[in-house]
């Protein structure tokens, strides 16, 4: 027992690092495998448990769903009622259907993909070791755990907050209508936390890569590059994550060390971006629906075009919406920045490179140097949602000028229609009346 939980805070690789947060997603049925193996021979390996849980989360969110949209009942509909929120509502839990469906179905069918990429950041890490390079995994885990808690606590919050608010004005939820609305919060948020996970580590190894190629280049600057003995290594710490110890090898064999390890970086950001691609559009679809619909209800209560007939006080109905607006930004920029660190990390190795190109003298150290730039013109990172648009900062431009489109078009629907969109048929047929007799 206590060689367990010896193992579980305090890990000695990257699989133990990442247990926590994998064993938080196995237990939602997203990362169907478990940790395996003796101590230093760990492996990911896909579990028929792990499978079950899956299928058994998505059967019972399936079910919630379907008796919710029964018997017409949803968190929406409770706050108030008009010919946009129903579009609205019903948009919101047809995509978040769609949604956990895929979720599960790529977490399920593409598990391997998840394992390899694991197993690049293993393996990412061990080559690493022969530069000197060793990372502080408990560090990396407390990070982890911060991440959950954090996440949780502001799923638990908007959920405490908002139930009391319902209860506050006589309002029982039925729970088949608050799973429906509630569950997909913790399962886009959690595929986000494990996305940012795998961008972490992969940004943490370029960004010690460089370190590397750096004080390779310093150390030519001030003439002090000679060999030394295993005794005389100087420690050095690169960051709150990692170390770093001047290693007794040739140039050469560092700068061919540097580039078998970046092209296994490029390789896991390769297929880190191939086994989320579905679920990352997925996540952004929902989140720009979520979102543009929330603001125009925020936005249509404070300018005061809406005559809404409902129980709640201004301030709570503009809380309401406006927090879950905030839960699903989170997602997007949360996605965003991750994909754009590393990115950016990736681009600067090239500079490193030709610095370095540009500095020696040796023959053998310049032509390994020139074979290394070759490869980085080659193997570039990028991340994209299922190929149609490219993860990085231009996104919030693209949302942006969406979300503001859409937006003028939802108010201007609402001030052109009879009473705010809140009237019956009839009264548009009246209004049409009375325009055609005044005007013969």
């Amino acid at each position: 027992m206590l060689k367990f939980y010896r193992e579980l805070f305090r890990p000695r690789n990257a699989f133990g690092s990442e247990q926590s947060l994998l064993l938080y997603t196995y237990l939602l049925g997203l990362t169907p495998f478990r940790l395996r193996g003796q101590a230093g021979e760990k492996h990911f390996k896909p579990c028929k448990i792990g499978y079950l849980n899956a299928f058994l989360q998505l059967s019972f969110f399936s079910y919630c769903f379907l008796a919710a949209l029964i018997e017409q009942q949803s968190i929406v509909g409770y706050f108030f009622k008009s010919e946009i929120s129903k579009i609205g509502d019903s948009l919101q839990k047809f995509i978040g259907m769609t949604g956990m469906s895929i979720l599960f179905l790529c977490s399920s069918i593409r598990v391997g993909l998840l394992i390899r990429i694991w197993d690049r950041i293993s393996s990412t890490d061990d080559r690493l070791l022969n530069l000197g390079v060793c990372f502080n995994y408990p560090a990396i885990m407390r990070l982890r755990h911060m991440q959950i808690f954090l996440i949780n606590g502001v799923q638990l919050s908007y959920l405490i907050s908002s139930i009391w608010m319902l209860l506050r004005n006589d309002v029982r939820p039925i729970y088949t209508a608050a799973v429906a609305f509630y569950v997909p919060h913790i399962f886009l948020l959690s595929i986000v936390m494990l996305f940012g996970a795998c961008l972490h580590r992969l940004w943490q190894h370029f960004d010690v890569l460089n370190q590397v190629l750096k004080n390779l280049s310093h150390q030519w600057d001030t003439r002090t590059l000679k060999a030394v003995t295993q005794k005389q290594r100087s420690l050095q710490c690169l960051d709150s994550f990692s170390m770093y110890t001047i290693v007794t090898k040739d140039p050469a064999e560092i700068i061919q060390e540097s580039m078998e390890i970046h092209h296994l970086i490029c390789e896991a950001a390769a297929t880190a971006n191939k086994y989320f691609t579905y679920q990352l559009l997925t996540i952004i679809s929902i989140a720009f629906l979520i979102i543009v619909f929330d603001a125009y209800y925020v936005l249509e209560t404070l300018l005061g075009k809406s005559k809404r007939e409902s129980k709640f006080k201004t301030v709570e109905f503009v809380t309401f919406f406006s927090c879950q607006m905030i839960l699903y930004l989170i997602a997007i920029i949360s996605i965003v920045e991750g994909s754009n660190r590393a990115i950016k990390k990736s681009e600067k190795t090239g500079g490193i490179v030709h610095s370095l190109l540009n500095k020696t003298k040796s023959a053998e150290v310049k032509e390994k140097l020139q074979q290394f730039s070759m490869q980085l013109m080659h193997l570039k990172i990028n991340f994209t949602a299922a190929g149609l648009f490219n993860i990085d900062r231009t996104l919030y431009f693209t949302i942006s000028g969406a979300l503001t489109t859409y937006l003028i078009i939802l108010l201007q629907f609402t001030s052109n229609s009879p009473n705010h969109g809140y009237g019956n048929g009839s009264s548009c047929c009246e209004a049409y009346n009375n325009m055609t007799n005044h005007t013969l």
